[in-house]
């Protein structure tokens, strides 16, 4: 789980895309954006699932850096808000006590 964390750390991004994922965090619904980014189906575990979208927002920041016409800002946000929702309920498991 480090590892995914770490990865996650070594993100370099445009702090405009950045400011707005943190903003809309507060508002993440594992649920419903899992389920808009993912598809239907059982929801995968923290770990698979944030691997996912960092495999598709670093298909956005190659649409980004290269201007190409069907990069969308909104998306690349909402993924963005994603990761980081994944990222923190990760985190909340690595710091739960073991009984």
């Amino acid at each position: 789980m480090q590892d995914i964390l770490s990865t996650m750390n070594a993100l370099r991004r445009p702090p405009l895309l950045i400011r707005a994922a943190r903003i809309g965090v507060s508002d993440y619904r594992r649920d419903a954006h899992l389920r808009r980014h993912l598809g239907d189906g059982p929801l995968p575990c923290c770990v698979t699932a944030l691997a996912r979208l960092i495999e598709i927002e670093m298909q956005l920041e190659r649409a980004r850096q290269e201007g190409a016409a069907e990069y969308s800002a909104a998306r690349h946000v909402d993924i963005l808000i994603a990761m980081l929702g994944e990222a923190r309920l990760i985190r909340a498991a690595l710091e739960m006590p073991v009984s």
